[in-house]
């Protein structure tokens, strides 16, 4: 199968694509052949070798965590989707979605939504996952909280301020630069604060949950924003944030929450309700053929992209 990968941690020059074997379906799994998928930061993170202490030195690695094509084989336990099945889902391990072919967990992975093209399927997954499990596992968002999404504008952030809405958020702020306002009040955001007019660090007091989806913030920095219990999230944090964050937990009533989104079949038939309501969407900016991978690490790297870019698989 064509796929794109590397062979060693680095820049973006270490990407390729060529011919990789196709993967073989666990009994619990299932073989998608992929039409869309993405491009996140977690990605070129991976490929820069900025977490290869949780993803090892075992090349190549073929990127890429989200998949949205259809079920061309599956596993032999494997009961609830047959070959011809559109499907979609976030992938374990470093990912491998960025390929022609890429395995999905049969509990992880859900029918795509009557309304969703594989385009806008494939911008779902990681990002969905993400602010679900931000804001109601993590942040815990009651019915009439004060949310504060930071980076609203983003892949995850554009989802965050949506499903705070969906989960009884009393006030979703949204966080975003000069060139995306428009679009952070179109999904929804109570109010749009522009981040290089106005610093949400001090508006003091204002927050349940602080969700900072952009990683640009700190408990330390965010703590006076925050009311009683307030919670700061985050998915992205530095090393001194975390020491920093956790010394600021002890000596206040405010918590910090630092996770990565998990597969998870049922969050992502939630997710799939919600878009079939029309209660969320993604947002897509760009999209680009497989081929073209290092041109979207880099649009992705640079930043300043409102949602998801895309990847096409023909």
């Amino acid at each position: 199968m064509q796929a794109a990968y590397f062979e060693q941690y680095g820049p973006i020059e270490v990407l390729r694509v060529g011919e990789q074997p196709t993967p073989v379906p666990g009994p619990n799994q299932i073989l998608v052949r992929v039409r869309a998928s993405s491009v996140n930061p977690v990605d070129w993170k991976v490929r820069n070798g900025d977490l290869k202490l949780l993803t090892g030195r075992n090349f190549p690695k073929i990127p890429g965590r989200d998949v949205a094509g259809e079920v061309a084989a599956v596993g032999d336990n494997v009961t609830r989707f047959r070959p011809g099945d559109r499907v979609y889902g976030m992938p374990g391990g470093v990912g491998g979605s960025n390929a022609e072919y890429a395995l999905l967990t049969e509990s992880g992975a859900a029918f795509i939504p009557e309304r969703l093209s594989f385009e806008q399927a494939g911008a779902v997954p990681l990002a969905a996952l993400t602010a679900l499990q931000a804001l109601r596992d993590h942040g815990r968002l009651l019915s009439g909280d004060r949310v504060l999404v930071n980076g609203a504008s983003g892949g995850v952030g554009s989802f965050a301020v949506q499903m705070a809405q969906a989960l009884g958020a009393g006030e979703v702020t949204g966080v975003c630069g000069p060139t995306h306002l428009e679009l952070v009040r179109e999904l929804g955001a109570t109010r749009v604060l522009n981040r290089k007019e106005h610093d949400f660090t001090q508006d003091r007091s204002r927050y349940d949950l602080i969700f900072d989806a952009a990683g640009r913030s700190s408990l330390l920095a965010s703590k006076n924003a925050l009311r009683r219990n307030g919670r700061y999230v985050t998915t992205t944090p530095d090393p001194s944030g975390i020491v920093l964050g956790t010394l600021a937990t002890v000596l206040s009533d405010k918590s910090q929450h630092m996770f990565m989104a998990r597969e998870s079949g049922p969050d992502m038939a939630l997710i799939s309700a919600w878009l079939q309501a029309g209660t969320i969407r993604p947002v897509v900016t760009k999209t680009l053929p497989l081929r073209d991978i290092a041109e979207a690490h880099r649009l992705s790297e640079e930043g300043g992209i409102a949602g998801k870019i895309v990847l096409l698989v023909e």
